[in-house]
């Protein structure tokens, strides 16, 4: 394909009104049906590998969603392909020990950047790295993703496709030679196209994408728009594959309107918020342990694997005097999880009296929390978003079991207790990832209705207050300020409220300039009789003409030519140096001498515009920008003192 030719057509015509959005959507759109396909294919290697080694070698089938193609709907008829009728568990040993092994070897050799979970990555990419993302990171996080959850490992997709679909950003902006916020731009667009098509839920995806960036309430207002286009774009193709539906199949909701029930809620809230805690704890803490383990680093997967499987048969032996349905339930540990999660959603779980539900719940529930970290934290490839809702979804439904219990008329139903599954999933995930309004929006979305977006706003806002002190995502920074991607844009937003008036009283007033036709020779003696490093020339009216600088000197001064020796201060100025005015904001003034080498800039009087009044130094603004700063803060500070918000 000819890029320059592309290239070309992308930068034509820029001045037309309707260009910049025409461009936007190409590359947002193009951005998202790469996102949505690669979504596509993530979701057929997942159940290949899932009926490959799960099903077919160890006899555990882990359904998945009722609105979610599986492998005899895409594949094969039901019962195409023999599978055995009980749970091997040596086979499930050696089927997940095999899988973390060959996960582990494909990301150690290839792209180390796709260990673990992919939306870190892609965060870390964002905000360290120009969002460069190498090419070959999206290829290998989808083959040992697929390879890690289709043997058992404990994960979701949505980081996995986060990191693909970020990565196709990526690549399209630096194939097209764009600028370094068009690709971060792009690539967040495609993080959020990725999670808003595989988890149908096309509106928190884009929202996902933009907040994600930050642990406090901040997002990537840049990225919002092309995020809607490309989620957009991605959910129809994945669509179009696998349908619109929603996700999964919720049991019949009943209205909040008991005011009551916002103390179940709070302490709801209060729980999903503790749990959380555990989950980054518990991640990291493992990590941790694996890095200091004395074992070969490609080995470690398979160790992590190994150590996730004893805990599901731990689970599952646990329950052996319930029965072999109870025992199937609880290895809702393994793999995805979404079978279980919607076994709970629907009430199916909830409403089986024979079974010991909330032990159930509670197994799988913190049994995930233990075998997500042994999956990623030994360095496996999978995400942490989707056992947030498997979590989440668990542990709420005990909050809600509970609480039927204890008020048996606030929550008198299964509807109810479903009610806390979806609710927990939300918050849980808003005080683990600090995505409170993605989490929100979710619940609408998995849900398909607006009837628990009153209590999901409590129950989310609360959760993300009380867990501000720790985050899933170790790469967010707290704010746009806080961002290297920010740096600069944080600094000229200061500088934008002072002007170059403000500045002058700390320029350079007591200035030489050069009459145009000044010999070098008489030039050579300025640079021992002042400090100036910067020159300005005018012509013999005083007009300014052009500026030069020492470096401009030496170089005349250094060359044998004697032709050389005969040159005049015209032949040394730049005329395309632009002069400073002193009403230009100092936000511009600092773009300009980035624009080029010299530390001090000519200014002039609007009022005079061709005279030359005084030259601003680099150190000038620095010194405007630090005593502005200051005072920022120190107003900051006098609202916080006073009980005000700045």
């Amino acid at each position: 394909m000819d890029h320059s030719k592309l290239r070309r057509w992308m930068s034509a015509n820029p001045s037309s009104h309707l260009w910049p959005l025409g461009r936007s959507i190409a590359l947002a759109g193009t951005v998202g049906a790469v996102a949505g396909a690669g979504a596509i294919l993530f979701h057929l290697l997942c159940v290949l590998v899932i009926h490959l080694g799960l099903t077919y070698f160890c006899g555990y089938n882990p359904d998945g969603p009722v609105n979610e193609r599986d492998f005899s709907d895409i594949f094969a008829p039901a019962g195409a392909l023999p599978t055995p009728g009980s749970l091997s568990p040596w086979a499930l040993l050696a089927v997940i020990a095999a899988g973390g092994l060959l996960s582990g070897a494909l990301v150690y050799y290839f792209a180390p950047e796709a260990e673990g979970h992919g939306t870190d990555s892609a965060i870390d990419a964002y905000h360290n790295k120009r969002g460069l993302i190498r090419p070959i990171v999206p290829i290998i996080k989808m083959l040992s993703s697929a390879i890690t959850l289709g043997t058992g490992g404990s994960g979701g997709r949505e980081g996995p496709i986060s990191q693909i679909g970020a990565g196709v950003g990526s690549f399209l902006a630096t194939r097209l030679k764009l600028s370094d916020a068009e690709r971060r731009t792009l690539m967040s667009a495609g993080l959020g196209a990725g999670i808003g098509a595989i988890f149908h839920a096309p509106l928190a995806g884009a929202m996902f994408s933009v907040e994600v960036l930050y642990r406090d309430p901040d997002f990537e207002s840049e990225s919002l728009i092309p995020s809607f286009i490309a989620t957009t774009v991605a959910y129809s193709v994945y669509g179009l594959a696998f349908g619109f539906q929603a996700l999964f199949e919720v049991q019949t909701l009943t209205s909040f309107d008991n005011p009551l029930l916002l103390l179940p809620l709070t302490a709801l809230a209060i729980g999903m918020a503790l749990a959380s805690w555990a989950y980054v704890r518990c991640l990291y803490g493992t990590e941790r342990l694996f890095k200091k383990l004395a074992l070969p680093r490609v080995f470690k997967p398979a160790l992590g694997a190994l150590l996730t499987a004893a805990v599901a048969l731990a689970g599952y032996y646990a329950l052996t005097p319930w029965g072999e349905e109870a025992r199937r339930h609880t290895l809702g540990t393994l793999s995805i999880g979404y079978g279980f999660l919607q076994e709970v959603l629907s009430g199916n779980l909830i409403s089986n009296a024979p079974l010991p539900v909330v032990g159930i719940l509670l197994i799988v529930g913190l049994g995930k929390i233990l075998t997500t970290s042994l999956t990623i934290g030994s360095g496996g490839s999978a995400g942490t978003f989707g056992p947030s809702m498997v979590i989440g979804g668990a542990l709420g439904a005990v909050v809600g079991l509970a609480f039927q219990n204890w008020l048996p008329h606030l929550l008198p139903d299964v509807a109810h207790v479903v009610a806390f599954a979806i609710l927990g999933m939300a918050c849980f995930f808003a005080a683990a990832g600090k995505t409170p309004l993605s989490a929100l929006i979710l619940v609408s979305e998995v849900t398909s209705s607006y009837q628990l977006l009153l209590p999901s706003m409590w129950v989310c806002a609360l959760a993300y207050l009380l867990s501000r002190g720790w985050t899933l995502y170790a790469k967010q920074v707290a704010s746009r300020r806080d961002s290297p991607a920010h740096r600069s844009d944080f600094i000229i937003d200061v500088l934008s409220g002072l002007s170059i008036r403000d500045a002058m009283p700390r320029a350079n007033l007591q200035f030489v300039t050069v009459p145009l036709q000044e010999p070098l020779a008489d030039i050579a003696h300025l640079m021992a009789n002042t400090r100036q490093t910067s020159f300005p020339v005018v012509d013999a009216q005083g007009r300014y003409y052009g500026l030069f600088g020492l470096a401009d000197i030496r170089r005349y001064l250094y060359d044998a030519d004697d032709i050389s020796l005969l040159a005049v201060a015209q032949d040394l100025a730049s005329p395309t140096v632009k002069p400073l005015s002193l009403d230009m904001d100092l936000g511009t003034a600092i773009s300009q001498f980035a624009q080029g080498d010299f530390e001090e800039l000519p200014v002039i009087d609007p009022q005079k515009p061709q005279q030359v009044i005084g030259l601003l130094r680099r150190v000038d603004v620095i010194a405007a920008y630090s005593a502005r700063l200051l005072h920022v803060r120190r107003e900051q500070a006098e609202s916080a003192a006073n009980g005000t918000a700045v």
